[in-house]
């Protein structure tokens, strides 16, 4: 009889193993009905185990009477079975409770997606009805998992956008897309650089343009190096951040017009690309990590902007520290960055190669004196703007700007 209820105990394990086998917590949570449905059965075979724990436990006296060693695997299997019932039950609440809740989000009817009216969030009502009309303009919303229904409108307008506050049946162990803090990198300290053959290998070919720039970067190629040894003796080892910048060059974009690389030898302007040249070549010898993107889809993956035509913000904090570009490139981001644009402007260093006057910056100032500008109204720090200035004054005004 011992024996009978050993190998009856291993039976049903076997058959407990094989049921619940499939239904693991890291399954898809689509998988949650499958589950629930399998409910009854499984606490069935929950009864038996429970059953036959007992009567293992009523024989415990006639079992020590058999081998020790037979006894103490009859003690860990009964032990396994014990945790495994204990593992089964909870993940059927929890499989009850999850399917229950996702088929009130599927269909919209659950009571926990009425609309807040929350002080702290005045605008969170006027942003439901705007995403209930409009949500699918842009494919990014249906990529965060907006399906239509108010709890995917407040999910994403709590999660990834901030204009709802945090519904309390979400897992809100994270906070807010917009105020998660990732555990920075540590520091590393900028070296000067001297050797120019990985930035003209960034810049890239297949442009006149770029061909230029290329051309330029070598024949002032001693005039850095002598630059970077005499300023390098100046600070003394002194200790620099190395920086992750990206240098956006969009008015040599596709999606701009690229209008200056058909003209550089015909007598075009230069003077752009002559900038460009040694803002690249400065961070570079300054010992600073550089992207250098030349189209909209390279900005899009540098930043890691989501699928669709830029109404949703970026997910987690910007990858750079500082982001040089023009006003095309500008454009570009604002087109594709939507909230995180004004999040993150105090990051950009925009190259006006003439300058801008502060009365044209300032959008509220110039929209009231009728200062119309396709270039303006951007509400930048005016220090955020480098004009033309003499290639060996680059490197001072780049390190000022590094600090």
């Amino acid at each position: 009889h011992q024996y009978f209820c050993f190998f009856s105990l291993c039976f049903l394990m076997t058959s407990l193993g094989g049921q619940f086998s499939a239904k693991r917590l890291g399954d898809s949570p689509f998988t949650i009905r499958t589950e629930v449905l399998g409910g009854v059965e499984s606490r069935g075979v929950l009864r038996k185990i429970s059953d036959m724990l007992e009567v293992i436990l009523k024989r415990m006296d006639t079992l020590s009477a058999l081998d020790t060693g037979l006894v103490e695997r009859i003690q860990a299997i009964a032990q396994n079975v014990s945790n495994m019932a204990i593992r089964v039950e909870q993940i059927l609440q929890n499989s009850i409770y999850n399917f229950t809740l996702f088929s009130a989000v599927r269909d919209g009817t659950s009571s926990q997606c009425e609309v807040p009216r929350d002080p702290r969030f005045p605008e969170c009502p006027g942003k439901v009805d705007w995403m209930r009309a409009r949500w699918t303009s842009d494919p990014c919303y249906a990529f965060y998992g907006v399906d239509g229904s108010d709890c995917s409108f407040l999910i994403y307008l709590s999660e990834v956008e901030w204009f709802c506050p945090p519904l309390a049946w979400r897992n809100n162990s994270s906070p807010p897309t917009q105020l998660t803090h990732q555990t920075k990198a540590p520091k590393r300290q900028a070296a000067f650089r001297t050797d120019l053959s990985v930035l003209l290998d960034q810049v890239g070919t297949g442009k006149e343009s770029l061909s230029f720039m290329k051309r330029r970067i070598r024949r002032l190629a001693q005039q850095w190096a002598t630059a970077a040894n005499r300023l390098d003796s100046k600070l003394e080892q002194r200790w620099r951040d190395q920086k992750k910048i990206l240098v956006h060059v969009g008015f040599l974009t596709e999606e701009s017009g690229d209008v200056f690389s058909p003209k550089v030898l015909k007598g075009g302007p230069l003077g752009e690309m002559v900038q460009w040249a040694d803002i690249l070549t400065a961070l570079h010898v300054l010992g600073h990590n550089l992207k250098i993107s030349m189209s909209v889809k390279e900005l899009q993956g540098f930043l890691g902007v989501p699928p669709g035509r830029g109404s949703c913000p970026l997910t987690g904090p910007l990858p750079f520290d500082l982001i040089y570009t023009d006003y095309h490139g500008l454009q570009q981001m604002k087109q594709h960055m939507g909230l995180s644009l004004k999040k993150h402007k105090c990051h950009i260093r925009v190259i006006d190669t003439f300058g801008t006057e502060p009365a044209y910056n300032h959008e509220e100032y110039a929209t009231l004196h009728g200062y119309r500008t396709n270039w303006g109204y951007w509400n930048l720090n005016a220090r955020q703007y480098m004009t033309m200035f003499r290639k060996d004054k680059i490197i001072a005004l780049c390190y000022i700007f590094m600090l």
